[in-house]
């Protein structure tokens, strides 16, 4: 397949550092281009705790959500964080399709 391809950013606590990585493989092999996080602050990547560091990396993140046509929710046993929480609102304020990897 040639062409367009949709576009969904990744979103769910940094924890989730393994489900992140596999979530990146099946869309990517489905034709989507796939948006994920930079940084794991909750799995080792202690850059993120730098003053002003967390609070960019956050809006950052919503700019890769303006960017894709959908995100995909990385919600392990149903967890979803504040932060997280935030991105899911501001895509569905936004029109994007919102994706669960749990339903819950």
């Amino acid at each position: 397949m040639v062409g367009k391809y949709p576009v969904i950013t990744l979103c769910g606590s940094t924890r989730f550092k393994e489900q992140f990585l596999e979530a990146q493989k099946r869309p990517t092999l489905e034709g989507n281009i796939v948006i994920s996080v930079g940084l794991f602050g909750h799995s080792g990547d202690d850059e993120v705790w730098a003053e002003g560091t967390k609070e960019m990396l956050d809006d950052m993140h919503k700019r890769k959500i303006d960017m894709a046509d959908s995100i995909y929710v990385i919600n392990v046993g149903g967890y979803i964080g504040e932060s997280t929480r935030s991105e899911i609102e501001y895509a569905q304020k936004n029109g994007k399709e919102v994706i669960y990897l749990e339903n819950t």
